[in-house]
């Protein structure tokens, strides 16, 4: 089966000063190392870059919209304007139908979640990794949201695992 690593969002504005979500410091540690391994095994990846209006830190061209990671050669770039990174982009045609997704990235209830459950509308096997992904409204808060979404999206068939336990090849 072919595997693909699928990266939401991981760009500067949340992981990076001035305003990182909670534990931006673990959250792209774990992402960096999903990375790593994945271009160590020869796994394809996918990164996906929101594009935000003119007053959001992930406008087009901004120090915020960047990507904290490299794209290299041979990997992906979709842009997209919703949680949804299937709507309105091209990366259902970059995935491979039979793809099982290895998921990470930014923000757990609303582009990590919606891009999931689309994925899984249109056949894809998913795994999400526990704390590589996060969102804002304080540590604690934050936390809470993200474990919620975990426990929504396992319920639907969300294979959730801890980094250890991500397979990969």
């Amino acid at each position: 089966m072919n595997q693909v690593l699928l990266l939401i969002d991981v760009q500067r504005n949340m992981l990076l000063p001035p305003e990182p979500v909670p534990g931006a410091q673990e959250v792209s540690s774990m992402i960096a190392t999903l990375l790593e391994r994945a271009r160590a095994g020869g796994m394809p990846v996918v990164f996906v870059r929101n594009n935000g209006g003119e007053d959001d830190p992930d406008f087009p061209g901004t120090p915020g919209w960047e990507l904290v990671h490299e794209v290299l050669p041979g990997e992906h770039v979709v842009d997209k304007h919703t949680p949804d990174a299937f709507l309105g982009t091209d990366l259902a045609s970059i995935l491979p139908p039979s793809a099982s997704l290895v998921v990470a990235g930014m923000q757990s209830e609303w582009c990590v979640r919606e891009t999931s459950l689309a994925a899984l509308g249109r056949g894809h096997a998913l795994t999400l990794v526990r704390g590589a992904h996060a969102t804002y409204d304080g540590d604690e808060a934050a936390a809470a949201v993200s474990g919620e979404v975990e426990r929504e999206l396992a319920a639907v068939g969300v294979k959730v695992v801890d980094l250890e336990e991500v397979s990969m090849p």
